[in-house]
């Protein structure tokens, strides 16, 4: 882990410690940076868990990648510096169940006395860490969040959309190993019912919204206005990515 290269990758200018504000301010500054993209999957690039990969391909080659790789590496940013974190096995809610145990991987930081959930690997999510306490609404800039009791096993973080709470995942407060998501990894690179199979995807955050690219179309939002412009052919997926994403074929 080169720390000043990870750092000048997200534009953390800042000399970083263990306090909130900086673990605030990491999150932000990597969503706003690397983006949730899915392209080695449709490239038939293999996955491996393996953070000296992760580094070579989000910093030294600035890609992006899904939570494994995304957290997987924001996590060993945060130990580096002096967080004290652990891994959790969290289940994606996908408007009718919860996905699989291993679905999606996260991360829960220690600052002081408080424990704080932090992300970069879910796409469009929370721009800050959510403070890891059970039933209290939390207001992050990206909407107003709670993680609360789902089953006598698992919490669930919920987003308010509409004045109800809808389901983001679920997850076990138990600390795992990487390692121990490579099956579900296989899956999400392989199987036909992964939907990260079903096309190409590229999303970042951006201020005060988000600009995401798929196979069919380019969406800017800002605020509560959303720009959709169709994407027509690969040259056209292919040049937008470049543009919006700087990310080429060639540096893959």
């Amino acid at each position: 882990m080169n720390l000043a290269d990870y750092l000048s990758r997200i534009g953390f200018t800042s000399v970083p410690s263990t306090d909130l504000q900086t673990l605030r301010a990491l999150q932000r500054a990597h969503l706003m940076a690397v983006p949730f993209e899915n392209l080695d999957i449709h490239w038939d690039k293999r996955i491996v868990l393996d953070t000296e990969k992760f580094f070579n391909k989000i910093v030294e080659r600035r890609r992006g990648g899904f939570c494994y790789e995304l957290n997987g590496l924001f996590n060993e940013l945060l130990r580096s510096i002096g967080f004290e974190t652990r891994i959790v096995s969290a289940r994606v809610f996908n408007g009718k169940v919860h996905g699989p145990e291993f679905d999606h991987a996260a991360i829960i930081a220690r600052v002081g006395d408080d424990e704080y959930l932090a992300d970069v690997g879910f796409g469009a999510f929370t721009t800050e860490p959510l403070r890891f306490v059970v039933g209290e609404k939390q207001q992050d800039p990206s909407g107003i969040f709670v993680i609360r009791k789902f089953d006598e096993e698992y919490l669930e973080v919920a987003k308010q959309e509409n004045g109800s709470f809808k389901s983001e995942y679920i997850f076990r407060d138990v600390a795992h190993k990487l390692a121990e998501f490579a099956e579900m990894c296989d899956f999400q690179q392989y199987s036909p019912d992964s939907h990260f199979r079903k096309g190409k995807l590229c999303s970042i955050m951006v201020p005060n919204g988000r600009k995401t690219l798929t196979d069919k179309s380019f969406i800017v939002t800002t605020g509560d206005d959303k720009e959709e412009t169709p994407v027509t052919s690969d040259a056209d997926f292919y040049r937008l990515l470049e543009n919006e994403f700087g990310i080429t074929t060639a540096s893959s």
